[in-house]
């Protein structure tokens, strides 16, 4: 599991000391190409990941949104290509990845607790301070779950909820997101984003997420890229710089609407391409 293949920071505190560094890219993709049997969907793709950015990846159904996140995180093999991290391979640095798909992501034998702190675990982390670093992320989130629960006796949202808080138990450099709010209900998903936004001001990890929700897109995002259909090329890379905490009002402000139009627009326009 992603969240579970984790390794030494790039030296033992966790930052870059190259002054250089910190405005560097985090993450530099060259030559990216992948193809299922039918179809190509990167094809030479380059692009770079800013550093201490929440991004946002959006396009048409199918243009792989999904399959970039995962050949970045190291889940699906490149067929050829280049991903570095700090001009270092994936192994280099400690990562968590939230699933869209919570039901295979978590482990049925483990109650909630024990999902939560298994990357932990797998890190060699003594029992005692596994203990008090999960207490620690359940009450900085201010979730109320009942941790003693197995995955069969909490809903998809409170399984996603565990998911998300797994992921950030090993205070990861990036933060991969596949559609994180897909099953909670509308309630959830706002609270959910106003704590990811939170946990984003607090610790500014480099967070790329991927969504189907324009809204939600922009309205968490610093970045979003656009992609086009398959083989996907980076259309346009759109800079959103509202303040944050943004809130429910943030959406009504003429920014936020005129920067949602024109990714409206860019979409719209790469669909009627297909």
């Amino acid at each position: 599991m992603a969240g579970a293949q984790l390794a030494a920071k790039v030296d033992q505190v966790g930052k870059v000391h190259d002054p250089s560094a910190r405005t560097a890219p985090h993450v530099t993709i060259r030559g990216l190409t992948k193809r299922f049997s039918d179809a190509t969907i990167y094809d030479n793709f380059d692009f770079d990941i800013p550093r201490g950015k929440l991004m946002s990846v959006f396009g048409p159904n199918g243009c792989g949104k999904s399959t970039l996140i995962n050949m970045i995180a190291g889940l699906f093999p490149l067929d050829a290509g280049e991903i570095l991290f700090d001009g270092q391979p994936l192994s280099s640095i400690k990562f968590g990845y939230v699933f869209q798909n919570y039901r295979e992501a978590m482990f049925p034998w483990l109650r909630a607790f024990d999902n939560i702190a298994y990357p932990l675990k797998v890190m060699g982390v003594p029992k005692a301070e596994r203990t008090v670093r999960v207490e620690k992320i359940v009450s900085n989130l201010n979730v109320k779950i009942d941790l003693s629960l197995y995955p069969y006796q909490m809903s998809g949202g409170q399984q996603q909820l565990v998911s998300i808080m797994r992921a950030l138990i090993v205070e990861p450099e990036i933060l991969f997101l596949d559609e994180p709010f897909s099953a909670l209900d509308y309630e959830m998903t706002l609270f959910m984003r106003e704590q990811l936004q939170r946990i984003f001001v607090e610790t500014a990890t480099t967070t790329v997420l991927v969504s189907h929700d324009l809204e939600e897109a922009v309205y968490l995002s610093d970045r979003i890229l656009l992609l086009s259909r398959h083989p996907a090329r980076a259309v346009e890379f759109v800079h959103y710089d509202a303040p944050r905490p943004r809130t429910p009002k943030t959406m009504s402000e003429a920014d936020f609407i005129t920067i949602k139009a024109h990714c409206l627009e860019v979409f719209q326009r790469e669909v009627r391409k297909g």
